[in-house]
């Protein structure tokens, strides 16, 4: 766990000083590895150009394009790869979040099937748990499901089979490479470290978030 920790104040985004002349409003992102070329997160560039300053990581691949200061010159990184390996603990890859949660479920109520873009004016996707918290439910994968907003207070404190309401697919626990990089917008120039750590199953699953570069 110290090592994840490690790796929330090295790879994740956190506030620090503007680099190199990049405006802080920027929102490229470039792809991190781990030391052992596993894809680990999206950080800003002007985060990764501050690892790699520091001597965190390394450029793997860059942009076409420069970034310069007053006595430096860089590449733009597209890709970085950490110098240390971090160990990313397998709970912390299980975690729910409404993020990943609303990805498995292909953004769509489980009860009435609507997707987000079908919802009515101040209707949104929310978080239901089968069996309900305060009934001894848990908040794990196979008991939550995404509810659009009505559905979910329609099923309120019940049981699905109390009120008639059974999710359109029986919930389980998501394949945690495939999803978590499904909710991200890659290039194609990043999208190939996805498919070479984790074949071409994990790459299927970007769908049409890969960007032409």
């Amino acid at each position: 766990m110290e090592r994840w920790r490690g790796l929330t104040r090295v790879a994740l985004p956190v506030p620090c000083v503007r680099p190199l002349g990049l405006a802080p409003e920027s929102s490229v992102r470039c792809l991190a590895l781990n030391a052992s070329f596993e894809p680990l997160t999206m950080v800003p560039v002007r985060r990764a150009l501050r690892l790699v300053i520091e001597g965190k990581a390394e450029i793997v691949e860059a942009d076409s394009d420069v970034v310069r200061s007053e006595r430096l010159t860089l590449p733009k990184p597209a890709i970085i790869r950490l110098v240390r390996f971090v160990h990313v603990p397998r709970r912390f890859r299980r975690q729910v979040t409404n993020t990943f949660l609303f990805a498995r479920d292909g953004y769509r109520c489980q009860y009435c099937h609507r997707g987000h873009g079908e919802l009515r004016h101040r209707e949104c996707l929310t978080r239901d748990h089968l069996i309900p918290l305060s009934r001894g439910g848990d908040n794990e994968w196979t008991n939550v499901v995404t509810a659009c907003s009505s559905c979910n207070t329609r099923k309120g404190n019940h049981l699905p089979g109390e009120c008639g309401m059974h999710p359109w697919a029986v919930p389980r626990e998501p394949h945690f490479v495939h999803l978590s990089w499904a909710v991200r917008r890659l290039s194609s120039q990043q999208a190939k470290y996805i498919k070479m750590f984790y074949g071409n199953e994990a790459l299927k699953a970007l769908g049409g978030v890969v960007a032409e570069v």
